[in-house]
């Protein structure tokens, strides 16, 4: 499978600097990996994006032309959540009908300040037409701005809080997601690891309590992967100068695992 590192940070609005560094640790991690839940060995090739982490229009400019170039399913390890704003921007513009998928503990919706960063690339996606709002899902918030909600209620957007995951119970909202993105012709899959609790996640810049534990964000990936139309994933906000004992570096390097 082919992986696209893109070690930029300088979307995280002064959060994400240590998230530059994730793509190369990420990939230091599946040394010890040897084989996925499935009996799978993972088998990698590795390019990576130059970016500037001082410059978001000439980063984001460089990752736009690169995904235009894929013609086969991917991974990319970012990287702050600004990353992908012009990853589905390219992905969209190769493919009809496509939709994304979203694991985070925030909608990702604020008020676009300048240009596109980790808390309004969704917002801008939908604003300027690059995805049908109904064809966005959001799995996982559990802390968001009042400007963000009243968006999201707005445009009617599908958000499975953490509270309605726990009370309709996981196995229900997976089918529910399922379902829906089987109708999709095309469909990225984007994992802020944030979405995961702190507990099993500790390394990335915005911690919120009470998120996805990793075996439940493993059960979601493994099932949504099988099905065909899922054709890019990332992976983003690993930060690891923020992490313990490698923690969250590790899960990351288990979901790429988990991803083939």
């Amino acid at each position: 499978m082919k992986v696209i590192k893109i070690p930029f940070g300088g979307g995280g609005l002064g959060r994400g600097n240590g998230a530059k560094d994730a793509p190369d640790k990420i990939q230091e991690q599946l040394h010890d990996l040897q084989a996925n839940e499935f009996g799978l060995k993972p088998k990698f090739e590795f390019e990576e994006i130059e970016v500037d982490n001082f410059n978001i229009e000439t980063s984001h400019n460089n990752i736009y032309k690169k995904i235009l170039t894929l013609n086969e399913k991917c991974l990319i390890l970012g990287g702050d959540h600004s990353i992908s704003y012009p990853c589905f921007k390219a992905f969209s513009s190769k493919h009809k009908n496509a939709g994304i998928v979203i694991f985070d503990a925030h909608p990702d919706l604020m008020d676009k300040i300048g240009v596109d960063s980790q808390e309004d690339w969704l917002r801008s996606l939908i604003s300027e037409g690059i995805i049908k709002k109904e064809n966005a899902i959001i799995i996982g918030v559990r802390n968001s701005d009042k400007i963000e909600t009243d968006f999201a209620n707005k445009n009617k957007l599908s958000i499975y809080c953490m509270k309605n995951i726990f009370e309709h119970k996981i196995e229900n909202v997976c089918e529910a997601v399922m379902e829906k993105i089987r109708k999709w012709d095309s469909v990225y899959m984007s994992i802020d690891i944030d979405a995961v609790d702190p507990a099993f996640a500790p390394g990335t810049g915005y911690r919120e309590p009470g998120g996805l534990s990793s075996r439940e964000l493993i059960y979601f990936i493994q099932r949504l992967n099988k099905l065909d139309n899922i054709k890019m994933i990332d992976i983003v906000e690993v930060n690891p100068s923020l992490d313990v004992a490698d923690l969250t570096s590790k899960l990351a390097a288990k979901l790429m695992t988990e991803l083939i």
